[in-house]
């Protein structure tokens, strides 16, 4: 379910800050549900809109997404929904990144001319009497089991054929690790929000590793093959604190993806003279991601992006000039290693949020190798004398978001070009 509000550019500019360059809003409906002689109140709650671009001369259309609650009825009849209040709170927001200031609270009431109806349905069933009844989404009956006058919902039509679904992943799962954003300046302390209305979507994040010791690089989600999706929850939290508070002002927004990458294959000249060529499977924890702004005083400005999780890299269908080299099915690094990379803000693409992505880099060092050979035979120190150590350089280009729900975002996800490939 959507609500989608048009609102003047210059209205907005004169109620948010100078400084402000979008708007985030949340939606409030209060809704009249009603059959027969009978009606009750509903309040659906909880609609977010994200980020907004603000031009002050042309109209902004804020597009709110939330999830409505249910409708228990205890009679035959049409039910109708009616639009009532409606609410929004507006927050200014800098650079693609919401503010800590105090929200803008308009209320809108239905004009004497306008209906306000939303939408009928056709209940049939046995008479019985009794005002709808209305839950929150999720929220369980009584589980008694009753028959309910044998009430039904008319049947729908099957609906036609729409288009395949732009995110066929699965949503993100874990825990989200912070660890490696930037600390903010010592002053008074964050107030850390679970932001309402997040929703999953996707993107695509192809790139660049470095094997230092091998003087080489493997592609990363190969565009021209198979490029796999990476699940996200966008801007799932925030941490804020106000520009009038001891230490500035600060603002982070934390996203966790799940990033299962397709196996890549790549050669190398081991030692400088051997071709090998193998596999790499990819195993990543949940993924991390921060972006915000520090503000410790003014005019300095701080933006950051930080990615981060544990991987573990596992060789198979290994070939040294062309031979196979049976490593077995276990070859691979003998602990997790944390990647980390951060965006660039003097490049292009500039990583500014999660919705829009952008280049990332880092250096990670790759552990030693275990249970590579088979009969008996011990290959560990040939990967690790060969592969492992400090200096390998990881750069990743992530494309724009897609959040099937969220009318604003662009679907299907975009693809980003392989960093160093631009045209």
């Amino acid at each position: 379910m959507s609500i989608t509000v048009e609102l003047a550019g210059t209205d907005l500019a004169s109620l948010l800050p100078a400084d402000a360059t979008g708007v985030v809003s949340s939606a409030t409906l209060d809704v009249e549900v009603a059959q027969n002689d009978q009606a009750a109140q509903a309040q659906w709650t909880d609609f977010a809109s994200p980020v907004t671009s603000l031009t002050a001369d042309e109209d902004v259309r804020l597009v709110h997404s939330g999830q409505v609650p249910s409708v228990t009825v205890g009679a035959a009849g049409d039910v109708t929904f009616t639009a009532g209040k409606l609410t929004l709170e507006l927050s200014a927001a800098v650079d693609g990144q919401g503010t800590e200031a105090d929200p803008v609270v308009l209320q809108c009431e239905r004009g004497a001319e306008e209906s306000g109806r939303l939408g009928a349905i056709p209940v049939v069933g046995e008479e019985a009497s009794g005002a709808p009844q209305t839950t929150k989404p999720g929220e369980p009956g009584d589980g008694s089991g009753e028959k309910n006058n044998a009430i039904t919902v008319t049947p729908q039509d099957e609906p036609a054929e729409g288009p395949a679904n732009p995110c066929p992943v699965d949503p993100p799962v874990g825990e989200m690790d912070t660890s490696d954003a930037p600390k903010p300046a010592p002053g008074a302390a964050l107030v850390v929000r679970d932001l309402p209305g997040v929703y999953p979507g996707c993107a695509y994040a192809v790139g660049m590793a470095n094997v230092r010791k091998l003087n080489g690089a493997m592609i990363i989600n190969d565009p021209t093959k198979k490029p796999a999706l990476i699940s996200v929850y966008a801007n799932k939290r925030s941490s804020t604190r106000r520009a009038t508070q001891e230490g500035g002002s600060f603002t982070q927004l934390d996203s966790i993806g799940n990033l299962k990458l397709p196996d890549a294959e790549s050669t190398f000249l081991t030692f400088g003279f051997q071709p090998v060529s193998a596999k790499v499977e990819f195993e990543n924890g949940p993924l991390t991601i921060s972006t915000g702004t520090a503000i410790p005083h003014p005019p300095v400005r701080e933006n950051f992006a930080v990615a981060s999780f544990m991987q573990s890299l596992r060789l198979y269908d290994v070939k040294v000039n062309g031979v196979a080299l049976d490593v077995g099915s276990d070859c691979r690094t003998a602990s997790p290693f944390k990647v980390v990379l951060r965006g660039d803000f003097t490049k292009d693409p500039k990583y500014l949020n999660v919705l829009q992505g952008g280049l990332m880099s880092g250096v990670v060092t790759i552990p030693a190798f275990s249970g590579c050979g088979t009969g008996g035979e011990d290959l560990d120190s040939l990967f690790t004398a060969s592969i492992s150590g400090p200096g390998n350089a990881i750069i990743m280009n992530q494309g724009t978001t897609c959040i099937p729900v969220e009318p604003s975002t662009i679907c299907p996800a975009t693809m980003p070009v392989i960093p160093g490939t631009e045209s």
